[in-house]
């Protein structure tokens, strides 16, 4: 068998081994949820439906982190550890939307505004926005419960003060004040220093999302197979920059992106006001008058088509586009560079190659 197709018979074994645990799990869940009330149910549905799709690259990135450090295929530990970060990354995705303000997850309605839509069709009394965050909010903190139960399950390995409950930890922790430095710059960037803006921005995807979807992913499979310190600095190396040029790609498509594949608007990340590296380029590049209109639309409540093909105009003829592209080009360049010095075996190497390849090309 080639390594190509090696590759593939594994993971996809991998995957279908983590999509049947989160069955399995929240199947569980749901019964003892039940045994409450017959209305919980549509938590643990809400949460049943986001982890079924998705493209698992944080699970992927654990699970290879595990075979370069010598893991045996598919062992029930490093599916385990993949379900818990898939219903990790479920969690911040229900937290994420009701902070944005968004109203699609994948092409369908967010969490929500499910929620919502379903006081509405009951003809529930008071505010069904209010109802739904509400209920949204207690949908994603059930599901970081959930997480940390799997986590748990997996045993010994992810025990207290093990290499890899430390990393799960931090990864935890970082996201959370990554978030913050977000919703924090979407409302104190217009009276800040423009000068440090890209800098900002750039700290805030390295913490909100690069080390969350593949430094720690990546190094926690290398953990839970008593990887060496050199071989997860190496890992760290790798992915960190991986993960910056995914966020990056995520900007962009945030604002270019087409709907039928992103699953979001056009400009969706324009209506939510995100400060990103790429608003941050083009605010210090562009003319006073197109920064001040920058500063002035982005995020507004009724920001319309006319005003997002401006804002995307302004940030094409400032080069601010341009820039971010050659800042993706680099972090993957750098990632490359880091993955052929890791010495691992054909088989997870190809794989990270491949996971990098689709994250830093990605258009959706």
């Amino acid at each position: 068998m080639s390594v190509s197709e090696q590759l593939r018979v594994e993971q996809t074994a991998f995957v279908a081994a983590v999509a049947g645990e989160l069955t399995d799990f929240l199947t569980t869940r749901q019964s003892l949820m039940a045994a409450i009330s017959p209305d919980i149910d549509p938590i643990v549905g809400s949460i049943s439906n986001l982890v079924t799709g998705g493209k698992r690259l944080r699970a992927l990135m654990c699970y290879w982190g595990w075979r370069g450090a010598g893991g045996e295929p598919a062992a029930q530990e490093i599916v385990t550890a993949g379900s818990a970060l898939e219903l990790f990354q479920a969690a911040a995705l229900i937290h994420d939307d009701i902070i944005d303000r968004s109203d699609t997850r994948r092409g369908g309605p967010s969490v929500h505004r499910r929620f919502s839509q379903l006081h509405h069709a009951q003809g529930w009394a008071l505010d069904s926005e209010r109802f739904g965050q509400a209920a949204a909010i207690l949908t994603g903190d059930l599901c970081l419960s959930f997480s940390e139960e799997a986590f748990t399950d997996i045993g010994a390995q992810a025990a207290a003060g093990s290499r890899a409950r430390l990393i799960f930890n931090l990864m935890r922790a970082e996201v959370m004040a990554g978030q913050y430095l977000d919703i924090l710059e979407e409302v104190a960037g217009p009276v800040r220093d423009r000068a440090g803006a890209v800098t900002r921005a750039q700290s805030i995807i390295r913490f909100k999302s690069a080390k969350y979807s593949t430094e720690h992913p990546l190094a926690l499979g290398g953990a839970l197979a008593d990887a060496p310190d050199e071989l997860l600095r190496g890992y760290s190396a790798f992915a960190l920059p991986l993960g910056e040029a995914f966020q990056l790609r995520d900007d962009v498509l945030g604002v270019f992106g087409d709907p039928v594949t992103t699953g979001k608007p056009a400009g969706d990340d324009l209506r939510e006001g995100k400060r990103t590296v790429l608003i941050a380029l083009a605010l210090g590049q562009a003319s006073s008058a197109e920064s001040a209109f920058i500063d002035a639309r982005l995020g507004s409540p009724d920001l319309g088509d006319a005003d997002v093909a401006e804002i995307r105009r302004i940030i094409e003829e400032s080069g601010a586009l341009q820039a971010t592209e050659v800042l993706i080009n680099e972090f993957g360049a750098a990632a490359y560079d880091a993955l052929e010095q890791l010495p691992l075996e054909e088989l997870p190497k190809t794989a990270l190659r491949k996971l990098a390849e689709a994250t830093v090309s990605r258009a959706s």
